[in-house]
């Protein structure tokens, strides 16, 4: 598995992430505390691109629920894209594809 790497972009709509490598127990800081530095405004998106994701565990799905934990209270929106399968469907089984808005890419979000 190869080392988590996030960059970031600003949009006109906000910001997005894009995540690749592994989410796992021992990056999933990682995510979080760039979340965490994000000076997000009412109504951006917060778009976390997992096109490269790689793995994803428990760890890493908590923190996605903490970056949007992290939007809701700047009354932000965070959206996943690019999910892929297998997470999605770890998503779906935790019925967590009906707490985040997923869209199949970060530039349709």
């Amino acid at each position: 598995m190869s080392p988590l790497n996030i960059t970031h972009r600003a949009t006109a709509t906000g910001v997005v992430l894009h995540v690749i490598g592994a989410l796992d127990y021992e990056q999933s800081t990682a995510l979080r505390g760039q979340v965490a530095r994000l000076a997000l405004s009412p109504g951006q998106n917060l778009v976390i691109d997992l096109s490269g994701l790689e793995f994803c565990d428990s760890t890493g799905i908590t923190a996605l629920l903490a970056a949007r934990q992290y939007a809701q209270a700047a009354d932000a929106h965070l959206i996943l894209a690019a999910v892929p399968a297998d997470t999605l469907r770890i998503l779906t089984i935790a019925g967590l594809d009906q707490v985040f808005t997923i869209h199949p890419r970060s530039d349709s979000a």
